[in-house]
């Protein structure tokens, strides 16, 4: 299986390789098209542009999350009109966190493709060791056929979470930040609070101070106090709206721990039915 992550040395050397393709997908919440913006002032060399609302999201709906998954079809033809093959070596990136590049990662991943990773400390690391950036944008890929159906044991539903509350059989796990998780603060969404039964464990830990993941071992030595005996199978990881969870996932993948599952509708999908319970306070 691919590594999911791959180092600024590595990516700078498969620059011309036409095997690889490489995506920006830097996003601001708050700016839906400060993205956007950025890319086009200077991204990495034969970048494509992938939006998260536009292009790695489904439309919302009165029950849904803020970013719901896509439609299969409708990313089997966006990755189609990127010029993703069964051997294209995928590099996603953002500005730092890989908050946003994850989303695209785990989304190719659930359509079955395997050779994918994301660059680890994104576009700062980058230019930090002073690479190139373009501000041309790259020509259009030539369409090519994209094969993939969804794999289901990727995914858990707010129903199965529903019904775990009282058996505690799955271990939920909570990446948004501490003060959101506990109801101290919410400036996204409309209901405060957590799952009842979720651990927090804010996505950023799992990076050093350079914005890079930590080492395989510490990362594991990490999950497996918080997955206790529970199997990776049996791990959910929810955030918002299912987007920056992905990159907790990655680095459960890092560790060497397979396996673990999305809420893709996440807190801001849980709200949405107010027979869900909602819990204040810290994690046990």
């Amino acid at each position: 299986m691919t590594s999911p992550i791959v180092s600024t040395a590595e990516l700078a050397e498969h620059l011309d390789d036409p095997d690889w393709r490489i995506f920006d997908c830097r996003f601001d919440l708050g700016q839906p098209d400060a993205g956007l913006e950025a890319y086009r002032e200077g991204h990495i060399p034969g970048a494509l542009y992938a939006h998260l609302e536009q292009d790695l999201s489904g439309p919302a709906t009165g029950t849904s999350g803020r970013h719901p998954l896509p439609d299969p079809a409708v990313l089997r033809a966006t990755f189609s009109d990127w010029g993703i093959t069964s051997t294209t070596r995928v590099v996603c990136y953002d500005h730092r966190t890989n908050a946003y590049a994850g989303r695209l990662w785990w989304l190719l991943r659930w359509l079955g493709h395997e050779r994918v990773a994301v660059l680890d400390g994104g576009l700062e690391k980058w230019q930090s060791e002073e690479r190139p950036l373009d501000e041309a944008l790259p020509p259009a890929p030539t369409p090519v056929p994209f094969q993939g159906e969804p794999e289901e044991t990727m995914t858990a539903s707010a129903a199965e979470i529903f019904d775990d509350l009282d058996d505690g059989e799955l271990c939920l796990l909570d990446v948004r930040g501490e003060t959101r998780f506990s109801g101290e603060e919410e400036p996204i969404d409309p209901v405060a609070g957590h799952i009842p039964g979720a651990i927090n464990l804010p996505f950023g830990k799992n990076l050093d101070v350079s914005g890079c993941y930590l080492p395989p071992e510490a990362l594991r030595k990490m999950y497996e106090r918080i997955l206790a005996n529970h199997p990776p199978k049996d791990c959910v990881v929810m955030c918002g709206s299912g987007v920056t969870a992905c990159q907790t996932l990655i680095a459960l993948e890092q560790a060497g721990l397979s396996g673990t599952r999305l809420y893709p509708g996440s807190w801001s999908e849980w709200i949405r039915d107010p027979a869900r319970p909602v819990e204040i306070g810290g994690s046990d």
